[in-house]
Formats: structure tokens, sequence, C-alpha cells
């Protein structure tokens, strides 16, 4: 058969009604398992697909959803894309991609669906949405945020607890006999970002160990690039005292660091110690393979997708939910593992 082959067409190979097919296809109980063979004898033989956008489509959906993040350059969204993709795919919908360059403009584009006729939700990484953008949002297109929240109780969340994170990260530096942690990318001001968050847990381990927080050792950075991070460990090595150990608020910051010692001749992890964020893949390949927090990226993939589709099946389902997923300090040879 040249054309795609259709419900009628599988119904006259088994010698059944198009409706017994769509019972077989929908796994109805009241089919006789002979006709139900049959049926799947006939599937298999034309290669018959079910339509899964058509039967969405008559539910007045498209059976499409949308992930949206800053910057698919940086390793991490694209990992976490692509699981995001095989959850979307195992769930029998399919995943369109957008990069928002952190830019609120585009976050709030996102926000609002794009074009809503093309999707049926959003999951959004936002870098630069504030909380009045989520008060004025388009309520009937169900948003999952991940990471980033300007608001509490606005949309269903899903993220790692970062204050927590940082603080064993910073709990494993200080277990090594480092005191003087320098934070790259870190910030004491503005809203609960994640830099914010991040940088608030290590504070919370300094005090617990009875370190004096100092404020010339958190340094934020323009982006969370490779360049950036290089940019920022040139420059702590080029002060009277230095500090004796890095926490990276990403790999990329983290191996960007590295190069900058290395190229410094400073010794990783005999002069300092380097940990990032994020566990990605080149964090196992670089020299020193980097220490790192990593998140559960299948579980955010997971945990974000189910929480849309249910909002999709029904919007008034439950309460709002703030999902917490796990992470592990993982130690490789960055901190002498």
């Amino acid at each position: 058969m040249a054309a795609r082959p259709r419900i009628k067409d599988v119904a006259e190979y088994a010698g059944v009604s198009p409706k017994t097919v769509s019972n077989v296809i929908n796994n109805f109980e009241h089919v006789s398992d002979r006709t139900r063979e049959a049926v799947r004898e006939a599937i298999e033989a034309l290669g018959y697909r079910v339509n899964i956008a058509g039967r969405q489509l008559r539910q007045g959906r498209t059976g499409m959803i949308t992930l949206a993040v800053p910057e698919l350059d940086v390793a991490y969204f694209a990992e976490l894309a692509k699981h995001v993709m095989i959850e979307a795919d195992r769930r029998g919908r399919t995943m369109l991609l957008h990069q928002t360059d952190g830019a609120r403009e585009r976050e709030l584009a996102a926000l609002h669906g794009f074009d809503a006729q093309f999707s049926d939700g959003v999951i959004l990484s936002p870098l630069s949405l504030r909380p009045s953008d989520l008060v004025t949002r388009d309520r009937g297109l169900p948003v999952v945020l991940l990471g980033e929240r300007p608001a509490e109780g606005s949309t269903d969340h899903v993220a790692i607890d970062n204050v927590r994170a940082a603080r064993e990260a910073t709990e494993h530096l200080l277990s090594r006999g480092r005191r003087r942690i320098a934070v790259v990318g870190g910030t004491v001001r503005g809203r609960q970002s994640t830099d914010r968050l991040r940088t608030d847990g290590y504070r919370e381990a300094l005090r617990a160990a009875g370190i004096p927080f100092d404020s010339d050792l958190v340094v934020p950075v323009d982006a969370f690039h490779w360049q950036d991070g290089a940019r920022a460990a040139a420059e702590l090595m080029d002060v009277p005292h230095r500090p004796d150990a890095l926490l990276c608020l990403n790999d990329h910051l983290a191996l960007g660091a590295l190069r900058a010692l290395h190229e410094q001749g400073c010794s990783v992890p005999g002069d300092l110690d380097v940990v990032g964020f994020d566990d990605i893949e080149a964090s196992r390949f670089s020299v020193p393979s980097l220490t790192t927090v990593a998140p559960d990226k299948k579980e955010i993939a997971r945990a974000a997708v189910s929480l849309l589709l249910e909002r999709i099946d029904d919007p008034a389902a439950g309460p709002l939910q703030d999902h917490v997923v796990g992470h592990e300090v993982i130690v490789r040879e960055s901190t002498g593992g």
C-alpha cells in the first residue's frame, strides 16, 4: 500500500469493523482473544501507527509541550532538554524547544505560550521574569517553572534544594581543611535567584563552622560561561590573600577556572580545590576531573512533564506543587577524589 494505512484498511485486512479495531487499539475489554489477535496481526502486517496528533486535536489539544531554556550551548540545559524529550516521548507527547537567551521579553512570550495553538503547556527555566509577570500571566496555559522561581505559589515548580546543595558542597571543602573559599558566580543581593540561594547555602556552612563571612570572596560574573569562570579565577589569583578553594556555581565556570589556574601554575587540588554545579558530561573528562553537585536531571524531567500533563488534563487538579528533586556531591580529582 502506497498511502499510509488507516483504521478501515486494518479492519478490512482483519475482517472486522473499524469500531472493533478502535476497541483493540484502546484496549477495551469486550473483544475476544481471537479477534484481538487478528487485529494485531493486521496492524503489524500493514505497518499501521496510531495517529496521536489527530486524537489529541479531536480533544482540543495538540499533543505538544514546550520546553523553554536560556541557552542551549550551556551543557546543563542541553542535557536537561534531552531528558525532557525522552520523558515527553514516553508519555506520547512531542516536545517543542525554544531558547529564550534569558531575555525577559522572550520568557514572557514563553509564559504566554508563544503561539498557543501549537502547545498544550510550557516548561520554563526563567532568568529574568518578575513576580508580577506570573500574576498577570494567561492562567489558561499550564506552566511548570524549573530552577528560578520569581514568586512563590505562582505556578508548579521543580528544582533541587539549592541552599542545601551549596551548603553540602561547602562543607565538603571545609572537611578538607579549606578555610578561604571563594564563590564564583555568587551574589549577596537581589531576589531569591539560584545564585543567591547557593550563596546563602555557602554562608550557612561558614557560619556553622565558625568562619567569618568575607564579601570579597563572593565574585559575581557577567554570565555563567567558560570565559567568565576563567576571568574570575585569574582575578582571584591576583590578590594578596588568595583563596584556597573555589565554589563555582555551575560547571562551565568551574572548567573555565581550572584552565585559568593551570595557566597561572596553580596546582588543583594541591594549591586550591575546585567544585562545580550541574555534573555536565565534560566534568568527568577534565584534568583534573571535577567535583560537582549533581542534580537528578532525569527526575527533574520526569517531575516537570508529569506535573504539566496533570495540569493539561485538569487545570484545577489540586494545589500548586513545589517539587524538590534530589542531588548529590560527586567527589572527583579536583578535591582529591
